[in-house]
């Protein structure tokens, strides 16, 4: 069964629609089991019910027409269940529902399973028998395995709006919602913008053109350079490679040929299809036709069609780039948001994103809500692909996103921004005033950066300091290392715009979800793999340049801190501090004055939390990042949606590792801030004051709310918070708990409003 279930997996992989996945499904498993019947229901939300959408065995004319209510019938029972029901006599069963058109009298044996995605029941999966018999355990374990199979491919259909047609068409259908999870709070009302990631023909959306011959001019000229390309490579290698090796470049230009995919493009962007959705159709056309191709040589030519469509992709995107129109409230939709994706978007005129992937941890949402984005990540079922220009609106308190909304819609949430304005209103009146609570302890409130635009931001919002500035997002926002300097430039902005307060820069942080598309790095465990410090050390190279354009930046302005990310032992420490110190003389020696900035470390990973005492006495400051913190402490991906209701940032184990970090980094009197997402929320602001923080920092969207908090507060209500809080063993009591105590303290307006319910 293991071979039979591969197989069909990889039939699978490489169907067109799901239309066609469901065909293939259906075949093979009766096949496979030796059946009369496999059948397919899907439940269709618009109706809510179970829609039979493929069956091999009963009656062809009952697919797409023939339903079960969500309680009706033994389908119902396992979708209720969401567990398998195997029947030696489905007839006797006192749920079953006879459906005449089916044909399904003939049948006593019945074996369905659900079809789970995410804990969400999709549908159910069944197989029937003539003879009244139970199906044995095997073959209940197939077609357990094969639902659960089934169910991602479903989920994957709807993103990409290759599904089957229930009547959930937008056309005419009001307040389609989808759900995903909060990347940034607010609401954002605008038109979508789907954006693709560079040269990734499954991430290109469908869009029709005005100007057929326009799109025909940009294909053939991207054609023609990519032909250059192939020639100029073949050139270079000729005297590598022998006569029958250079052939296969020759066979690549044939691919390429007026009468070929050339022509089969072209015909497309005559119908009506833009050159990037035309390509993108050839080319998945012909992928899967050799895919499925017995010959192991000519399965492998797929690889080669897609090499050249990414090539012939690359050069329209670069055609097209500049080209885009974007609307005043554009909203941002792709598969994965990225960091240059934000900086596509003129000033101004970017209102919302929405990402298919993602949670509300990953570092595109921390990007969004340092810039004040209403963001939903994770929308797993969107059909994203077909939805360019379409009105939304994206509900970032609810993680929830409306197509083709309503006037009623539309009123509801335009109340709630317009209550948004009146609050932010209010809260401008305290950028100038400090943090300071009403029984007068003083908390210095800085801010997290990364772009440019961060600045005037945070300053306009009455910022201390920068706790982080995130010196990757100027090497993720170019196409190579940036110069050194390039990278004075960056620094020397940030430093100079705060002077004399202090600017903490985080030397570069890549791996994990943060990477860099000239400097891939490919592990099957990013977040437990190359990162940090740990690439920065293996690379002193890079890291050199770094520090030297950090130490140049600060030249007669003084204000500069280094921070270390992801230390897990003193060593790396050392090794770190040894180099930043021979930075400064090796500057020195070149005329610079420099001088050696207060170094600190970034407590982020469980290792680091126990020796919080230790890397205490050799740095000069501690910052603790609770988002990698949490993460790592709760062993939950914060970029994987699938999990991204685990991640809890007032877990019990977060905060009390939060409070044994502070203490002992007094112990040496050293200073603590913290940079994580937790400090943002008022709630969360008002914990860690009481566990003694000297400093949070904080996006710059959120300042402001949290300066509110505090002040309307004394730390003595803080820490009757916390204690109560420490007596707690589970999060959402936590949260709770928070909630109340906010509405106690008259800060009902820092929490999320009421947003409209639509089913």
């Amino acid at each position: 069964m293991l071979n039979v279930l591969r197989k069909i997996v990889q039939e699978v992989g490489i169907a067109p629609d799901l239309n066609a996945v469901l065909s293939i499904i259906v075949s093979r498993v009766q096949k496979a089991m030796k059946t009369e019947v496999c059948s397919v229901f899907l439940l269709d939300k618009t109706v809510q019910r179970y829609v039979l959408m493929a069956t091999h065995g009963l009656n062809q004319e009952a697919v797409g027409h023939v339903s079960l209510g969500l309680n009706e019938g033994i389908v119902g029972v396992v979708a209720q269940r969401a567990e398998p029901i195997n029947l030696q006599d489905a007839f006797t069963h006192p749920s079953f529902h006879y459906l005449q058109i089916t044909g399904e009298e003939r049948f006593h044996a019945f074996l369905g399973v659900p079809i789970i995605h995410q804990r969400e029941v999709l549908g159910v999966l069944v197989v029937q028998q003539h003879e009244k018999r139970r199906f044995d355990e095997s073959e209940e374990a197939f077609l357990v395995t094969l639902s659960a199979q089934l169910a991602g491919i479903i989920a994957h259909s709807h993103a990409t709006g290759n599904h089957y047609a229930l009547g959930a068409s937008l056309n005419g259908k009001l307040d389609v919602r989808y759900e995903g999870v909060s990347g940034a709070p607010g609401v954002a009302i605008g038109r979508v913008i789907v954006v693709s990631l560079p040269a990734d023909l499954d991430t290109v959306p469908d869009k029709t053109t005005d100007d057929p011959e326009a799109e025909l001019q940009a294909f053939n000229q991207a054609l023609e350079a990519v032909r250059d390309e192939i020639r100029q490579v073949a050139a270079n290698l000729s005297e590598r490679l022998s006569v029958d090796e250079r052939a296969l470049f020759d066979v690549y230009l044939r691919m390429l040929d007026d009468n070929a995919l050339a022509l089969e493009v072209s015909d497309r962007i005559r119908a009506g299809s833009w050159a990037q959705g035309a390509l993108k159709e050839v080319i998945s056309e012909h992928v899967r036709a050799f895919s499925a191709m017995d010959d192991s040589y000519l399965s492998e030519r797929a690889t080669d069609i897609k090499d050249l469509g990414r090539r012939i992709l690359r050069h329209l995107q670069d055609e097209v780039h500049n080209d885009v129109t974007y609307p005043e409230n554009a909203i941002l939709l792709a598969d994965e948001l990225t960091p240059a994706m934000l900086g596509m978007v003129p000033e101004g005129k970017l209102s919302g994103l929405v990402s298919i992937s993602g949670s509300g941890n990953s570092h595109a949402a921390i990007l969004a809500r340092s810039m004040g984005i209403p963001t939903v990540m994770g929308v797993a079922n969107i059909p994203y692909l077909r939805l360019n220009a379409c009105e939304i609106v994206v509900d970032g308190y609810s993680g929830r996103v409306y197509l083709n909304p309503s006037e009623e819609l539309l009123q509801a949430y335009g109340r709630i921004l317009s209550d948004e304005r009146a609050v932010l209103d209010q809260l401008n009146a305290l950028k100038e005033l400090p943090a300071i609570t009403k029984d007068g302890y003083r908390l210095p409130l800085w801010v997290n950066t990364g772009l440019a635009a961060d600045v005037a931001r945070s300053l306009e919002r009455g910022a201390e300091g920068i706790g982080l500035y995130r010196t990757e997002i100027p090497f993720m926002i170019r196409d190579c290392f940036p110069s050194e300097m390039e990278q004075l430039e960056s620094y020397r902005t940030q430093l100079a715009a705060f002077a004399p307060a202090l600017v903490t820069m985080r030397t570069l942080d890549i791996g994990g979800d943060k990477a860099l598309p000239y400097f891939p790095i490919h592990e099957e465990n990013p977040s437990l793999g190359w990162r940090g410090i740990r690439v920065t050390l293996d690379h002193p190279e890079i890291f050199m340049v770094q520090v030297r354009a950090m130490l140049r930046a600060s030249v007669g302005l003084n204000n500069l801190r280094i921070m270390l990310p992801m230390v897990t032992s003193l060593h790396e420490v050392e090794e770190a501090i040894r180099q930043i110190e021979r930075a400064c003389h090796e500057l020195r020696d070149e005329g610079y004055d420099v001088k050696r900035p207060p170094i600190g470390v970034m407590i982020e990973v469980p290792a680091a939390v126990y020796q919080a005492r230790r890397f205490a006495r050799m740095v000069d400051f501690i910052s603790v990042g609770s988002n990698d913190l949490t993460q790592y402490l709760l062993a939950v991906d914060r970029n994987n949606p699938r999990v991204a209701g685990l991640y809890a940032s007032y877990h019990p184990a977060v905060l009390k590792a939060l409070d044994f970090i502070v203490h002992e980094a007094h112990k040496e009197k050293k200073h603590v801030s913290i940079c994580g997402e937790i400090a943002a929320d008022p709630g969360g602001a008002l914990l860690l004051m009481a566990m003694g923080y000297d400093v949070l920092s904080v996006n710059a969207n959120n300042l402001l709310r949290v300066k509110y908090a505090i002040r309307e507060v004394t730390l003595e209500d803080a820490r009757q918070l916390l204690h109560r809080v420490r007596m707690m063993h589970d999060a959402e009591e936590i949260h709770q708990e928070l909630r109340r105590s906010l509405k106690a303290f008259g800060l009902t307006r820092l929490t999320r409003p009421a947003t409209p319910e639509k089913e």
